[in-house]
């Protein structure tokens, strides 16, 4: 049952998923969860108190940021509240959405879960419905009580949006700098002639003693980093984007995959039986081809343990072999892009090594975090042919700038072709392949 607007309910679960879920379809905003944990003045104590999609953990480790699953015409972004490691100088976790593309007004469905982290069991649910131009609503909060924890249900809009709703919790957001527009010219006057002044000899000094010296001052420490709210969503009419411009031509750049099996899927499964068993143990690999700027080519897979290094050619390195699927594990891969002037082209893709025979039915994103620069994210578009490989993205480097370009291509390999052959193909990479295995 849903609670009513300025309500409250205890929670007694150690641990708390928070679901923010809404309708989707044509012309519908996308929308993002996000905390702010409070202190006692009601502020948060910096800008690391902000989780959301560019700060996905916080140093405390008690909220982290899950991300975006959709399924039966619904999409939910989740947040994970470890309420046994709040901090005690955190009072409150303040529970937010914003709106990308339009305002809530277009957003139907729009409510707030918080559900027992372990059994799923649900503890509080609101539902917002008087929404209309709000870009932003602090829709409830966790808070404590004589050493207990209760949610509130708030329902507060906000019309400036994500930054607005930020800024009014002490949080400092890095606002883009416009440069000022130049001064008009202006032509100097001619100055009047003068006669010229007969030569003076320069007065001569005394001799001065060398000043000691002097030990420099320490180093100021680097000013706090304001929070950047900016992020890039890449689709079909848009499929591109500029690293070098976006300013992500240094640092590491990560690679997340995560998927979920549609629930019409499963519940079709069900019926099988050991289709179920399949699915519940799909494995699919992030891998990349790669291209490096003297030529040398080749592939960062689990597949016949090539898991790459950063710190060396090729500077990819894939981070482990994860079968859930979850945005805070799923499967990672790290391009080194202080070494970016190494690196010609690199095509990261996935394959299926075992538990389905094509991507049908699977609901997969991809998202892009540069160390410096706004984060790239895109989905997968529906997979209606018998593919076990897509090709996800096409990261290439043309006289200096480094370009992300969204590809969602599946592929299906011939009869006795693997799937990495059948990414060689279609791209051009024109490597000899052997058999392998994990």
């Amino acid at each position: 049952m849903s609670m009513a607007k300025g309500s409250n309910v205890p929670v007694q679960a150690p641990s708390v998923r928070v679901e923010l879920g809404w309708g989707s379809g044509p012309g519908v905003p996308d929308a993002d969860a996000s905390a702010l944990l409070l202190g006692a003045t009601g502020k948060v104590r910096s800008d690391a108190d902000f989780v959301f999609y560019n700060q996905a953990t916080h140093a405390s480790g008690a909220v982290r940021h899950e991300g975006k699953r959709s399924a039966g015409g619904g999409v939910t972004d989740s947040l994970v509240v470890d309420l046994a490691r709040v901090e005690p100088a955190v009072e409150t976790v303040v529970l937010a959405a914003s709106s990308d593309g339009g305002s809530f007004g277009k957003v139907p469905g729009l409510h707030i879960r918080v559900v027992d982290a372990a059994s799923g069991a649900e503890i509080a649910r609101y539902d917002s419905a008087d929404a209309t131009v709000e870009t932003a609503f602090v829709l409830g909060e966790l808070y404590r009580r004589q050493g207990a924890w209760k949610f509130r249900a708030v329902g507060q809009g906000y019309s400036s949006g994500l930054e607005g709703l930020a800024t009014d919790y002490g949080i400092t957001v890095d606002e883009p700098q416009q440069a000022a527009p130049p001064a008009p010219a202006s032509v100097p006057a001619p100055a009047p002639a003068a006669a010229p002044a007969p030569p003076v000899a320069p007065p001569v000094a005394p001799p001065v003693a060398a000043p000691a010296p002097v030990s420099p001052p320490p180093p100021a420490a680097a000013p706090a980093q304001p929070v950047r709210l900016t992020k890039v969503t890449l689709t079909k009419d848009a499929p591109s984007v500029s690293l070098t411009k976006q300013g992500g031509t240094s640092g590491a750049l990560r690679v997340n995959l995560n998927w979920e099996v549609r629930k019409q899927f499963k519940g079709w499964a069900s019926k099988l039986g050991r289709a179920v068993a399949m699915h519940a143990d799909l494995d699919l690999d992030l891998c990349a081809l790669f291209e490096l700027a003297d030529g040398r080519k080749g592939v960062v897979q689990a597949l016949g343990n090539a898991f790459g290094a950063l710190h060396q050619p090729p500077y990819i390195l894939l981070d482990g072999d994860d079968r859930t699927g979850a945005v805070s594990t799923g499967e990672n891969l790290t391009v080194n892009l202080d070494h970016s002037q190494e690196l010609k082209r690199l095509v990261i893709f996935v394959t299926i090594y075992e538990g389905a025979r094509s991507f049908a039915d699977l609901n997969a994103t991809v998202t892009l975090t540069p160390q410096h620069g706004a984060p790239i994210e895109f989905s997968l578009d529906e997979c209606t042919v018998p593919s076990t490989v897509c090709a996800l993205a096409l990261i290439t480097n043309t006289n200096g700038e480094l370009t992300v370009q969204r590809e969602a291509r599946y592929l299906v390999p011939e009869r006795g072709v693997s799937p990495q052959r059948t990414i060689d193909y279609a791209y051009g990479w024109g490597m000899n392949w052997t058999p392998g295995r994990k």
